[in-house]
């Protein structure tokens, strides 16, 4: 009543951003985590309406606005339909500029989904670059990056359906071009579908969506299961012109046996790409993490999580705001299901290439899952049961682990080009 009285129209419930001790917008975060703040908000304002003594205090109470994590217009009335007068939201546009404008007409299966990973807006915000959008680098480029209708219609072929092949091709058949799409695998996504199955990372599977849903509109011959070993059958096919986004594969490390013994079992060492893999055989209760790039902060995060755990469990928030603030002071984290230690070869901090506005949560996460995290390490070799290392400062140290996970980079598919070349 105080601000309506001030003249206060519309109170935004944002309840932190980059001050708080809790993540409140990655993508981590779930759909419109923070409502319950809203809808709290406003039904304590409805009773002190009910009891308001003037009877002009109802219309003048200012409007309550939800935000945080609110990226699909679905969720949009399922916030109003509980409380919320308002909903405030801004990466979704820059993902796409008419979310809006495609739900009015029932087209919401076109839209390009704010998978909130801060990469190309806040990020670049931060560092005073230029902002866009990961999904959508037309934001902010519209003036100078458009796709223009051909004169002169081709043949093309895309040997690769991750991301940047879905890119290309629906870029391609938007143009005016025949575009057949061909992937080895079973199912579009390449390395962005891995990364889907990390804790808190499933909106990915929304740009996959909406590249399938073009692919699909814009007519692109999508060929699953077929791969694409030599340049002949491209040769043969006729194909006016040939785009190769065939991506990366993971970086061996070279990690000899260092005993003979036939007694005991040496750890099992798989890439990432072996242990996020769908329906991949569990790892062990003890894993080494080779690489503590972004996709060994992942990969630890998938080996540690707790699917029982809830987002306000994991992070101590009180959602019926018994706490100060809704955050318990002393919020106890459960035992994680498995040891993991997160090993790098640099002398720099762990997670010190992470994303600006991202990488405090990662690391955040896996102090409280009890990671133990070595840099400086020099990898020795296996011994059965164990990782052998050197960390400076230390005695050869034998960590005992069941599996070894590699993530120490990629190499190009580059065998492809070359042939074709």
């Amino acid at each position: 009543r105080l601000l309506a009285e001030d003249g206060v129209d519309v109170v935004n419930t944002g309840i932190g951003w980059h001050e708080a001790r809790v993540p409140t917008i990655a993508t981590c975060v779930p759909r419109a985590a923070f409502a319950f703040a809203t809808h709290r908000l406003k039904h304590e304002l409805a009773a002190q309406q009910d009891d308001a003594r003037d009877g002009d205090a109802a219309k003048v109470l200012p409007k309550l606005c939800a935000t945080n994590r609110i990226n699909d217009v679905a969720v949009v009335e399922k916030v109003l339909n509980e409380g919320a007068d308002l909903v405030s939201m801004a990466r979704p546009f820059l993902a796409d500029a008419d979310i809006v404008a495609k739900a009015f007409v029932g087209d919401e299966a076109a839209t390009n989904t704010c998978i909130a990973c801060n990469q190309a807006c806040l990020d670049h915000t931060f560092k005073l670059l230029p902002v866009s959008c990961l999904v959508n680098p037309r934001a902010a480029h519209e003036t100078s990056l458009n796709l223009q209708p051909t004169n002169d219609p081709c043949a093309i072929a895309v040997v690769g359906a991750g991301v940047a092949g879905l890119a290309c091709a629906t870029a391609l058949a938007e143009r005016g071009h025949r575009v057949t799409l061909f992937e080895a695998a079973d199912a579009i996504g390449g390395q962005f579908r891995l990364a889907a199955q990390v804790p808190g990372k499933g909106e990915f599977l929304e740009t996959l969506r909406y590249f399938a849903h073009r692919c699909e509109t814009l007519g692109v011959d999508v060929r699953l299961s077929t791969p694409v070993s030599s340049a002949t059958s491209l040769v043969d096919a006729h194909f006016d012109k040939v785009v190769v986004a065939t991506g990366v594969r993971p970086r061996d490390v070279a990690l000899p046996a260092l005993s003979s013994t036939t007694t005991g079992l040496l750890p099992r060492v798989r890439s990432y790409a072996e242990v996020l893999a769908e329906n991949a055989a569990p790892c062990g209760p003890r894993v080494a993490v080779v690489g503590a790039g972004g996709i060994g902060f992942d990969v630890a995060e998938f080996l540690v999580h707790d699917a029982s755990a809830s987002f306000y469990d994991e992070w101590g928030i009180d959602t019926e705001l018994r706490h100060r603030g809704g955050l318990q002071h002393k919020h106890e984290h459960a035992p994680p299901p498995r040891q993991v230690y997160l090993l790098q070869r640099k002398a720099t901090p762990h997670g010190a290439s992470l994303g600006k506005t991202t990488g405090w949560i990662h690391r955040a996460a896996l102090r409280n899952k009890a990671v133990t995290m070595l840099g400086a390490v020099e990898y020795v070799g296996l011994e059965p049961g164990a990782l052998v290392v050197d960390v400076p400062g230390a005695p050869r140290t034998r960590l005992e682990v069941d599996d070894v996970v590699l993530c120490a980079g990629q190499l190009s598919n580059t065998a492809l080009v070359y042939e074709l070349k």
